[in-house]
């Protein structure tokens, strides 16, 4: 397999374990442990993490090593604006563009949110309001905008250890996503642009205590 596309699952793999918590904000990285982790050659894991140091989800320190990123209350707030930058264009481009091939696709997101709300599991409610994003994005059409956004939802689930105390209650989840669905069915710009404003600075005030 050529270098890159090793470098690359490796890093798939960095950014499942630091939104999953395994490597936790904080930890450092160090290369030889976690090479035989992988099982995986010094190289490719090199290059790996250097795309997560430009992806800004580790940070180096000068003859220390790397180490994954801590998320300070004003991180939490980029991320949830640059979200917001984000997904306020992906849904102008929507309501522009094929409004019901998007319609579809949400439809099936926010079934696969219900089912996961009903069984209250955070970890699964956590995965599937980011797949509903991720379809959102995605919709637009603008593959640009759907790699600006991977980055910023592993960098929201980098917050789920904060967030569990704080997350919407299943039904509540599923309701403010229900309203941004119908929002686009019914044609309605105005209402969606103001509810997905709303939906992230809401949520980056409760993750930050606001």
């Amino acid at each position: 397999m050529p270098r890159r596309s090793t470098s690359e699952l490796i890093a798939d793999q960095l950014r499942e374990a630091i939104m999953y918590g395994s490597l936790a904000p904080g930890d450092q990285l160090g290369e030889t442990e976690l090479a035989g982790r992988l099982g995986v050659s010094r190289g490719p894991l090199r290059e790996a993490m250097q795309r997560l140091v430009q992806e800004g989800l580790l940070r180096s320190e000068r003859h220390r090593g790397l180490f994954v990123r801590d998320l300070a209350p004003e991180d939490v707030r980029d991320i949830y604006t640059a979200r917001l930058a984000v997904e306020r264009t992906a849904c102008e481009l929507i309501m522009h563009g094929n409004r019901g091939e998007a319609v579809a696709r949400l439809t099936a997101a926010l079934q696969g949110l219900v089912d996961a709300a009903a069984t209250a599991d955070r970890d699964a409610m956590s995965d599937a309001d980011q797949v509903f994003h991720q379809t959102l994005v995605s919709c637009s059409g603008n593959t640009r905008l759907e790699r600006m956004a991977q980055t910023l939802l592993v960098e929201t689930r980098m917050c789920l250890t904060v967030m569990q105390d704080v997350y919407p209650e299943p039904s509540e989840l599923v309701e403010e996503h229900q309203r941004i669905l119908d929002a686009i069915t019914d044609g309605d710009e105005e209402l969606l642009l103001r509810l997905i404003r709303s939906h992230m600075l809401d949520t980056a005030a409760r993750i930050n205590g606001g």
